[in-house]
């Protein structure tokens, strides 16, 4: 069963679409972020990615839905929908968010914590994508991401579960933290989104870090996003016909 009806369906209110509304909104947003521990025994966590078809004309969202304790797969679902604007550095949620905000809808759950492919408060206006769905839906969320934004940070030990501060350059303001999820594998930028401290964030990230360098939850949703699965089974499908 949906539970659609969790999810705003204008997440953006009356903008006008141009970037300087959409940066102003972000500050102001920005102050809505909840940075303490605020989410519930978990039992549901979902993963959303985001990508993108026919030359980026198609924003294609994907969601998951696990069992928090064992990582069974209790629904998916993915969301294709028009793209409402071109790509502009800081402003990724504005482009992505309505699909993503699509398909967890579709989920047969509501989570009690998401996984976002992208950033929490690690961002130029402490609102990345992972703050910004958490912000609309209210729901604890969790920013993950693969490149750094904004930010430095010292060095970074080789071995899985280091981990260094993300700070504002100018400030020094603390605004998340780099991750190696594993051993000397590229280090995960990670930073709380809403309803989470930016200390738990990591902790929440390595938990449900198995075999691979994404957590489960976004790296499931990841090979949908990016179409992997479908990939594969061509391949494999063609394997057979040779």
């Amino acid at each position: 069963m949906s539970e659609s009806s969790q999810y705003p369906t204008a997440p953006f209110g009356d903008w006008d679409g141009s970037p300087a509304t959409a940066r102003a909104m972000q500050q102001s947003l920005a102050s809505q972020v909840r940075l303490q521990d605020d989410f519930p025994p978990l039992r549901l966590i979902a993963g959303v990615d985001v990508g993108f078809e026919d030359g980026g004309s198609i924003t294609r969202a994907t969601a998951v839905l696990l069992d928090a304790d064992t990582l069974e797969l209790v629904g998916s679902s993915l969301a294709r929908i028009p793209t409402n604007m071109p790509y502009i550095p800081g402003l990724l949620s504005f482009r992505e968010l309505p699909a993503v905000l699509q398909a967890l809808g579709e989920l047969p759950g509501v989570p009690d914590l998401i996984f976002s492919d992208g950033h929490g408060i690690a961002h130029p206006r402490r609102l990345g994508i992972a703050a910004h769905l958490g912000v609309v839906t209210g729901l604890p969320t969790i920013g993950v991401a693969k490149k750094l934004l904004t930010g430095a940070h010292d060095e970074l030990d080789l071995t899985r579960g280091a981990q260094v501060e993300l700070r504002d350059k100018k400030t020094g303001e603390v605004i998340g933290c780099v991750l190696r999820s594993k051993d000397k594998v590229r280090p995960l930028i990670i930073s709380p989104g809403n309803r989470v401290s930016i200390a738990t964030a990591p902790q929440l990230v390595m938990r449900y870090v198995t075999r691979y360098r994404l957590p489960e939850p976004t790296r499931l949703a990841d090979r949908l996003a990016s179409r992997r699965e479908e990939k594969a089974a061509a391949r494999r499908l063609s394997g057979v016909a040779e």
